[in-house]
């Protein structure tokens, strides 16, 4: 089945908009009044009632889109627009839409703008057979070469506060929003809570699929909930914080649903009246001009983007993801030998008992900063940064990126992962 599925009550004007098997729209008429509600199928009872609503042996009958909008803006339910017609490009550079600015080309390319556009998208690669692959913010790919697929830019926009009792906020936002955007429009707000993660390259869509996280502040610590495609079906599904999974730089988006879900809109708790979080790098220094009492949540962020301008280069001038590779973790024991012969190691015990280490320091002591391969090198203020200066492969630079991962094995005993996706990687 194919989603969404239109449903009128045979006798009534009430109409449903299946949206996969655990939701549906549902409008109804009370007299005078028209009543909509999205209804997330949490227990046994709700899911059965979808499956009795798509039965064929029901009262209810198939509707086209048509006839269910009409019905559903007599309530001013606040539905989304008719999406724009899909535009399916060929051949489209992609360098421009990414942040390393790799050359590598895409077979076909869309822009989306909606659900119902996302889903347009899905029914044309199912129809011409071929695979779609989402570009998003394109911060946090390495493209090998060209992308023999469908590649689709979301831009889904928009920002909406789904409940404020005068301290907190919860707020809703698309997934093709600008995620620095987002962060400098809560601090506008004057909402609190995400200010540490100013200036994190991407979009809003793609920051749960990784757990963002900077300076002592994951995307987690302040998620409410997502909603998501599945690619296969079309299906509209919530999902909350329990069922993303989230770990370090790690979702179930990453892992055993990897591959399965187009995320298309992002809700955050928020709170007018957070604790401002110093504690973590340079931000406490950063700040000591300023008397405690006085430091806002503008001022965190302004304090997060000097460090960050300090240290990383700006994509806009020279081409990276910003931190290749992850923070390893390793066993205490292995910790403490380290410990033993390089005292000076930035280390950071775990609840675990296990211990996080600095990739950058690492990867500095290995002897890499600064490393210059002509087209493309390490960043020579940050370690943990690899750079496209133009001219260079995805394959150079992965090269590279192995290199750097062996020298920290063979001098640390420290396995590095890397922490940006790699697109066509041949094995």
């Amino acid at each position: 089945m194919q989603y969404p599925v239109y449903l009128q009550l045979s006798g009534t004007e009430n109409v449903y908009a299946i949206q996969g098997p655990d939701r549906f729209w549902e409008c109804t008429s009370l007299g005078a009044q028209t009543l909509c509600h999205d209804v997330l199928a949490t227990t046994w009872p709700e899911r059965q009632r979808i499956l009795d609503m798509v039965a064929d042996d029901g009262p209810w009958e198939r509707i086209d889109r048509a006839a269910f909008e009409a019905q559903w803006n007599k309530g001013n339910c606040n539905m989304e627009s008719t999406a724009i017609p899909l535009d399916v490009l060929e051949h489209v550079e992609l360098s421009p839409y990414t942040t390393f600015g790799i050359e590598a080309k895409a077979r076909w390319f869309a822009d989306v703008t909606s659900v119902d556009g996302l889903r347009a998208a899905l029914d044309w690669s199912r129809s011409h057979g071929v695979e779609v692959f989402v570009l998003g913010g394109g911060s946090n790919m390495l493209l090998h070469g060209d992308v023999e697929a469908l590649v689709l830019r979301i831009q889904i926009h928009g920002v909406e506060v789904r409940s404020d009792d005068g301290r907190h906020v919860e707020v809703a936002v698309g997934a093709g929003e600008v995620w620095h955007d987002f962060v400098m429009h809560t601090l506008d707000q004057g909402w609190g809570g995400l200010e540490n993660l100013s200036l994190i390259p991407g979009s809003v869509g793609a920051s749960p699929m990784q757990n963002i996280g900077a300076y002592g502040v994951e995307i987690r610590d302040h998620f409410a909930w997502l909603d998501a495609v599945r690619i296969s079906d079309g299906a509209l599904q919530r999902f909350t914080a329990e069922d993303c999974a989230f770990g370090y730089r790690e979702s179930v988006f990453k892992r055993q649903e990897k591959g399965k879900w187009i995320l298309v809109r992002v809700a955050f708790h928020l709170d007018r009246e957070s604790p401002l979080r110093m504690g973590y790098g340079a931000i406490e220094q950063e700040l000591q001009h300023l008397p405690e009492a006085e430091r806002t949540y503008r001022d965190v962020s302004d304090a997060v983007i000097r460090i960050r301008q300090s240290k990383l280069p700006d994509p806009a001038k020279i081409g990276n993801a910003g931190s290749f590779f992850k923070n390893p973790t390793i066993p205490a024991e292995q910790a403490n030998a380290l410990l033993a012969t390089h005292p000076n190691m930035p280390n950071y015990p775990q609840p675990s008992g296990e211990v996080k280490l600095a990739a950058g320091w690492l990867i500095e002591q290995a002897g890499w900063k600064g490393h210059n391969r002509t087209t493309h090198g390490v960043h020579d203020r940050q370690a943990l940064v690899l750079v496209h200066f133009g001219g260079a492969t995805g394959k150079e630079v992965w090269d590279l990126a192995q290199d750097v991962m062996a020298s920290v094995k063979d001098r640390f005993g420290v396995s590095l992962e890397p922490e940006v996706n790699q697109v066509g990687l041949q094995d």
